[in-house]
């Protein structure tokens, strides 16, 4: 099966392209309506900010691995932003924003193609922008998530099988998850549940895969190994906070006050969690080092993104804290289990997704975003909230977890996951694209 899955490549595009001449996606005419300028000046740069991200995402995670495994890892990430915008532009944003289908997935035929996005009202949550711009900005949320996992099956993943499973995972894991919290008619939304900028549908999602996977794959033959280049982690990390204010504060969809709130504790939770990680670092007896501070950040990052419209920013400081210093204990339990994630996507991604959820619950407050009607955090003497979010992490959780399993699972039958044990001792950039460092 694997040898007639690699001539899929040349007929998908085929299929692609016949598509395109008997459906193009011609506008019957632009929808008559004065948008606001700077909000479209705004979302045009947080669509630029947040597609940085993936290639930040990629020196992040290819600076942590064996030097002969660092353009496999890199491209893992980069290819994302080929395969998940094909997909999104035939039927993914239809699966994701397309007429709700008992509030767990889009319709696919919505916007085939993208037809009636080009000319389409404005969606009803960002009205102030034209619809192909909030679809294209949500394109960038949708590239991300599975270039995420990567770091979990880091040094030891097929790339043919790699490609298939994070099409699979698009379609059965992140577009459920964007439609139910994201759309209108949306289980988790109309459930009460906040996730601003995606610590549910993204962190949370591909932090479980990630686990799933690196269960499913098990150990590396050299599970051991010596990050290839700290610069491209500390690089890597710059694109990403740069990249992520556009990630939070574009979620906003307008340039106004919610958008400056959201950007300022992004950067705030950001700050503390880095400071936080070496700090207990430094208590744990070790030194303070640039991974750490990278790592930290990012947890901080990942912390921030469902509480960043709707928390305060003293508040923003105490969630980047504490999720800096829960998954800094989640990675040392980590190292001491069977558990082979390569570059802890888990104890980061998805205990930070996790944290950051929870303490949305514990501190959201409905005078920062009046699109709050579930009600105030746990700490304004409200349980209602917290408990939407403690119910519906554990649902997530489940379901990325448990469908990533399955996913992988059927990957594996279709063509193997793992290279050889010879091709990984080669490394990946040689045994999978002829290249070396």
């Amino acid at each position: 099966m694997s040898k007639k899955l690699s001539k899929f490549p040349f007929v998908f595009l085929v299929i692609i392209a016949l598509l395109t001449i008997i459906h193009p996606s011609l506008p019957s005419g632009l929808y008559k309506n004065t948008y606001n300028n700077a909000d479209v000046a705004w979302m045009l740069s947080a669509v630029a900010l947040v597609l940085i991200m993936t290639p930040g995402l990629a020196f992040f995670y290819g600076g942590m691995v064996n030097k002969k495994n660092v353009i496999s890892t890199m491209l893992q990430t980069f290819i994302c932003m080929a395969i998940i915008t094909v997909l999104w532009v035939v039927f993914g944003f239809s699966l994701a924003f397309g007429d709700s289908i008992g509030g767990i997935i889009g319709n696919p035929t919505t916007y085939f193609m993208m037809n009636h996005v080009i000319e389409g009202k404005p969606w009803p949550l960002a009205p102030t922008i034209p619809f192909i711009l909030f679809a294209i900005y949500q394109l960038k949320f949708a590239i991300i998530t599975p270039a995420l996992i990567t770091g979990a099956f880091a040094e030891r993943i097929r790339f043919i099988s790699y490609c298939l499973f994070i099409c699979l995972f698009f379609i059965v894991i992140y577009a459920p998850l964007a439609h139910s919290a994201w759309h209108p008619d949306g289980l988790l939304f109309k459930f009460g549940v906040l996730d601003f900028a995606g610590g549910t549908v993204v962190h949370m999602s591909a932090g479980w895969a990630a686990l799933a996977s690196a269960l499913y794959l098990k150990k590396r033959s050299e599970p051991n190994h010596n990050p290839a280049r700290v610069t491209y982690v500390l690089l890597g990390t710059g694109l990403l906070w740069f990249g992520w204010i556009g990630f939070n504060g574009g979620s906003a969809y307008s340039a106004g006050t919610l958008a400056a709130i959201a950007l300022a504790n992004t950067m705030t939770a950001s700050a503390a969690a880095a400071l936080a990680w070496i700090f207990f670092d430094s208590y744990k007896g070790k030194k303070p080092s640039a991974m750490g501070t990278c790592i930290g950040a990012v947890v901080g990052l990942v912390a921030i993104t469902p509480a960043a419209g709707f928390v305060s920013i003293s508040h923003s400081l105490i969630i980047g804290v504490v999720a800096a210093v829960i998954s800094n204990l989640v990675v040392d339990w980590r190292t001491r289990t069977s558990i082979d994630d390569t570059l802890d996507v888990f104890p980061c991604h998805g205990v930070g997704g996790m944290v950051g959820m929870l303490l949305t619950g514990v501190f959201a407050h409905q005078s920062i975003n009046p699109a709050n009607t579930t009600g105030n955090g746990l700490i304004f003497g409200e349980t209602h909230l917290f408990l939407v979010h403690l119910v519906a992490m554990i649902c997530v959780s489940a379901f990325s977890f448990f469908g990533s399993l399955l996913l992988l699972k059927v990957t594996d039958m279709i063509t193997p996951l793992r290279v050889s044990k010879e091709e990984e001792e080669v490394g990946l950039d040689i045994s999978q694209h002829g290249e070396r460092l």
